[in-house]
């Protein structure tokens, strides 16, 4: 909680353009506990968070670090409901990328959406054959890739997508894409909550999910 917590106590105070010190008087602490806040060193109590979660306007989940949308909308099933409906997360999926494809599309880029499509289009294949491969009534044979080597080929498809997405995104000319001029918009998790009210808390939720995800992943690398 630390490390979400005092990077976005500090984001948030810089966002409203106010010293340290003005904060801590109107939050009712210290300049020096405020800053040892904002780097980590200490945890708050609880009726801190509270305090400047109002104070920002902000979420307590959000200042935790426990949700991307500022009003907690998107915190991850996992994370409320131990029996939560396993339509609604994959309805979130759904949404999320359907939102991805429009943040593509709203830069202007031709080539962009259509890598994120082909990318999203091999993993679906991919995750298909896995579960078609558990049914031991399965014909292989209806497959032009063998089941030894799909796998491997859907992964340097993928990773074929993914630099291409990368210099798509950048607008410019590589590896069979050609330069284009993009328009540049905010694609904070703020900005996207504001531009698509409907769609964004879903969109958030997938993103915390993984982000959580791949943070245990890291944690549990380094675990001695």
């Amino acid at each position: 909680m630390a490390s979400d917590f005092s990077r976005t106590l500090a984001l948030l105070r810089r966002e409203k353009k106010i010293s340290q010190r003005t904060a801590a008087g109107d939050l009712g602490v210290s300049q020096a506990l405020l800053s040892h806040y904002e780097n980590g060193l200490r945890e708050p109590g609880l009726s801190f968070v509270v305090r400047a979660a109002d104070y920002y306007g902000v979420s307590c989940d959000y200042l935790l670090g426990r949700s991307m949308a500022r009003d907690g909308s998107a915190v991850p099933a996992g994370r409320m409901e131990a029996d939560a409906d396993a339509s609604q997360e994959k309805n979130q999926v759904v949404q999320a990328a359907a939102l991805l494809l429009e943040l593509a599309m709203q830069t202007g880029s031709i080539q962009l959406p259509r890598e994120i499509e082909d990318y999203l289009s091999v993993a679906i294949y991919k995750a298909y054959r896995y579960i078609y491969m558990a049914d031991p009534t399965g014909v292989e044979a209806v497959f032009r890739a063998s089941r030894e080597h799909f796998d491997y080929l859907c992964d340097a498809r993928m990773r074929e997508h993914e630099l291409r997405m990368r210099t798509a995104a950048e607008g410019e000319a590589a590896f069979g894409l050609t330069a284009e001029t993009l328009h540049r918009f905010p694609l904070s998790p703020n900005e996207i909550s504001k531009r698509w009210p409907v769609v964004s808390p879903a969109f958030l939720t997938v993103l915390q999910r993984v982000s959580d995800s791949i943070e245990m992943l890291a944690k549990n690398m380094y675990i001695k």
